[in-house]
């Protein structure tokens, strides 16, 4: 029998997060019930943030954080080119323009001298924010970054929809000791799941009523923000039960209910799932190291403990004599899935479009050679040797 085919990622649920799911399909509410507050109480506490707004999916986390920030026409923000389309699309989607920052070729991570390279170029823009992306589950140096941030009146966004369950400088990632929100995506192949699902966490009460307005079509049911007051409140001064008021107009942001029993059930093993995880990228680093010159682990920034959701490999395509291409279609035969992550976002044509000569050398560097490889908790030690050593002879390395 050929052994089970090993995709880049996968979910893991258990009994208990079934019958999670199953006890609120049968409650009262399906969506904009309890648990979604209780969910979003678990996840202050596992990321030490005060505040925490559930969402639809990272994607609308992310939206929600430049709504909230007031970012919009006529200002940009500074973005990594090494990271999913969404994290500068929702800078787009408020009208704000994208300062694409090139990264650190050994971790595909920004940098303060990459950040500060890109404001350099966006001169004569109003730059209002920085968007930090913790590749792959490892995370940017924050404390150095913040203090960028500060020192050039920049609002701060971590987007760390790879990293739940991280640490840096010896605070959880989602904190916000460093930046001014956090957003999380709880996708299938993310450490934790919630099926579709995202969070934003922030410290600061006046940004969480704000997100949590623009989640829900921006409508406002807390009377002390009615500005209405004929039509918010009785003649004997109660609020009307009915009524809610639109300052401006938000979106269907929700998570459900039964999504957030999800969450909370694999949050109560976030722990064992990073552990585990951690484990599995500490042997593929041993195991890769044997592949050198062609192939090597992703290069380590101190500092920080990485939440690990993707375990990259970084490839001399060229001196194998082998495409990516080639080499991903070689792998999936022998039954080992793998991805890119990513195509820098600046290649896109919609943003190619708007600047057609930018040149970014260490994102080029790092796209060139990096391959996701198999890593997920139900991996088993063996699944990690079967993974290189099938690389291994993919390339010719042995």
């Amino acid at each position: 029998m050929a052994p089970a085919y090993l995709p880049y990622g996968r979910q893991s649920i258990d009994d208990d997060d079934v019958r999670a799911v199953a006890e609120a399909l049968r409650g009262d509410y399906l969506t904009t019930g309890p648990l979604v507050a209780a969910f979003e109480k678990d996840f202050s506490a596992k990321t030490g943030a005060p505040h925490a707004v559930a969402c639809s999916n990272g994607t609308a986390g992310l939206h929600l954080a430049a709504m909230a920030m007031g970012l919009g026409p006529g200002d940009a923000a500074i973005v990594p080119t090494m990271t999913f389309l969404a994290t500068a699309n929702c800078v787009r989607y408020v009208g704000a323009d994208v300062v694409f920052a090139d990264v650190d070729p050994s971790t595909g991570l920004i940098t303060p001298e990459t950040a500060a390279a890109a404001l350099a170029r966006a001169s004569g823009r109003r730059v209002k924010a920085l968007f930090v992306v913790h590749l792959n589950g490892q995370c940017a140096d924050m404390p150095a970054l913040a203090a960028f941030a500060k020192e050039n009146g920049l609002l701060l966004v971590e987007d760390a929809c790879h990293a739940l369950g991280g640490e840096v400088a010896g605070t959880p990632v989602g904190s916000c000791a460093f930046g001014n929100f956090a957003v999380f995506s709880l996708h299938p192949v993310k450490t934790a799941t919630m099926g579709e699902g995202g969070v934003v966490t922030t410290a600061d009460p006046d940004l969480d009523r704000l997100m949590r307005r623009y989640r829900s079509h921006g409508m406002e049911r807390d009377p002390a923000f009615f500005t209405s007051r004929p039509d918010g409140f009785d003649a004997d001064g109660s609020a009307n039960p009915w009524y809610y008021e639109m300052e401006a107009p938000g979106y269907n942001y929700r998570a459900t209910d039964f999504q957030c029993a999800l969450g909370r059930s694999q949050l109560s093993k976030l722990d064992r799932f990073v552990a585990r995880r951690a484990e599995l990228v500490a042997r593929y680093r041993t195991r890769l190291e044997g592949l050198a010159p062609l192939a090597a682990p992703l290069g380590l920034l101190p500092g920080s403990r990485p939440g690990w959701h993707l375990c990259p490999a970084l490839i001399d395509f060229k001196a194998a004599g082998k495409s990516r291409g080639k080499v991903m279609r070689e792998l999936s035969a022998l039954g080992i899935g793998s991805q890119v992550h990513y195509f820098p976002v600046h290649r896109q044509p919609y943003y190619r479009r708007i600047d057609p000569v930018l040149r970014l050398p260490g994102a080029e560097a790092y796209y060139e050679r990096v391959l996701s490889l198999p890593l997920f908790y139900g991996m088993a030690d063996e699944d990690v040797d079967r993974v290189v050593g099938a690389l291994a002879s993919v390339l010719g390395a042995q």
